[in-house]
């Protein structure tokens, strides 16, 4: 898997990824603290408006950035989104209301959310082979994982020597380091450069991606998978120290242990998917993964409902490394799957598309955990996300049939994703923001199955 890494572009892109990453760890610890200080035993109403705020920026920003994209230099964006989140962790350390810190938030996640699907949408370019990009990905996958268990780790052995105010100077820095990274990096032009402009007002633009999510049928059946990864990953983020502390009895120590679990069972299917890939097809994966997803939610339910027992402790680590594993399984072939669905010149689109879609069912589902498991206990949380994730999961293979349930037939369909002038519109009528005409249908690069 690391021989990707011989690709100096690329080289210098995941570097970059990484040390933007464990920034970002940094102020999340930092953020905690900041947020007591100000608001004492209210912090955590902060950080759960904070954490709404960063997810409405996502939804919102990213096909708005999207919108501008195609007419803005690659390599600017994702720089002028470092040099915003550095600016943003500069500010924090000396703000003091409230309402500040609800306002840098927002900026540091709407640069968040430009920067992303930028990133996402570059490497496909710099590693056109398929099985460099998908060792790309179980790298990011990883990346993600590592961040999340060394990131706090590190902030921690900071602290015991300086104050969470230099946590922020450590995060800005991260983010000066993966601008210089971007900046040294020579990007190639697409793969595909559109002739002409894409048409449409700003609305038309910004909603390019989320239409062609709608029109192509394993885009939309992403929709769904990503609805169940946000139902199990819910579980995991809002309620393990539930489960940990109220559930369980123990210590705060064994919260960490349990995340971890949760990332060694992502990383482990990371780093064997490479291998599995070439011999599976993305569908078979992702789908048993959501499938998987709703299995482990009723194994949840059935420790869960133990009344006692020492055996709660390990099944409780097993449970969250087996929603490691199948969140890993749905989401790490993805970027194949927007690569493959996409036309190159959407690409951007489509990622940027992803990143608010997928947010949106963060969104849903963050709250529902933390309401559901504070209102009505952990096993109403249980059997409502497990029941989204069930649901999701028989959903996306109706959404996405095998190849061998495709018929070809003549079918009137509508293309939203090619610009004006492209060769397969001959002939095609104007509706709206696309064109419509009837041909075969098979599945090709612009007709996807």
């Amino acid at each position: 898997m690391l021989a990707v890494l011989r690709n100096r572009t690329y080289r210098h892109l995941f570097t970059a990824q990484v040390i933007a990453l464990v920034g970002t760890g940094l102020a999340t610890v930092a953020l905690g603290l900041l947020a007591y200080d100000i608001a004492g035993a209210d912090a955590g109403s902060v950080l759960g408006t904070a954490l709404a705020i960063k997810m409405v920026a996502y939804v919102l920003i990213a096909p708005a950035i999207a919108a501008v994209a195609d007419r803005l230099p690659r390599r600017a964006l994702m720089v002028s989104a470092d040099l915003t989140r550095a600016g943003v962790a500069l500010m924090l350390p000396f703000v003091d209301q409230v309402w500040q810190v609800y306002v840098l938030v927002f900026l540091l996640q709407s640069a968040s959310a430009a920067f992303t699907p930028t990133f996402q949408a570059v490497i496909p370019d710099v590693l056109p082979e398929e099985r460099d990009y998908t060792q790309a990905l179980s790298m990011s996958r990883l990346a993600y994982d590592l961040e999340s268990l060394f990131s706090p780790a590190l902030a921690a052995a900071l602290l015991s020597v300086i104050t969470y105010n230099w946590l922020f100077t450590g995060t800005m820095l991260g983010f000066l380091a993966s601008a210089a990274l971007v900046v040294s990096a020579v990007l190639p032009k697409p793969a595909v450069a559109s002739t002409t402009p894409r048409t449409g007002g700003a609305y038309a633009k910004a909603t390019a991606g989320t239409r062609l999510f709608f029109a192509v049928p394993q885009l939309r059946a992403l929709l769904a998978l990503n609805l169940a990864v946000a139902a199990a990953s819910a579980m995991v983020t809002v309620n393990s120290v539930v489960y940990v502390r109220d559930f369980l009895g123990l210590s705060a120590g064994f919260v960490p242990l349990a995340l971890g679990a949760y990332g060694a069972g992502s990383m482990v299917v990371a780093l064997v998917l490479p291998r599995v890939l070439e011999k599976t097809s993305d569908r078979a994966v992702m789908l048993r993964g959501a499938l998987l997803l709703a299995v482990v939610f009723a194994g949840l339910g059935v420790v869960t409902a133990a009344q006692g027992g020492s055996w709660r402790r390990p099944a409780l680590l097993a449970v969250w490394a087996a929603f490691g594993a199948a969140y890993s399984m749905v989401l790490t072939p993805t970027g194949r799957l927007i690569r493959r669905s996409a036309p190159a010149e959407e690409r951007t689109a489509a990622f940027a598309a992803q990143f608010s879609l997928s947010h949106s069912c963060w969104l849903l589902t963050y709250p529902l955990a933390g309401w559901l498991g504070a209102e009505a206990g952990l096993q109403a949380a249980v059997i409502a996300l497990g029941g989204i994730a069930l649901a999701a999961s028989l959903l996306a293979p109706r959404l996405w049939q095998a190849p061998s349930q495709e018929l070809v037939a003549v079918v009137e369909h509508e293309h939203a994703d090619l610009h004006d002038g492209h060769p397969h519109l001959v002939g095609a009528a104007r509706v709206g923001s696309g064109w419509r005409h009837s041909h075969d249908y098979r599945t090709d690069p612009l007709h996807a199955a």
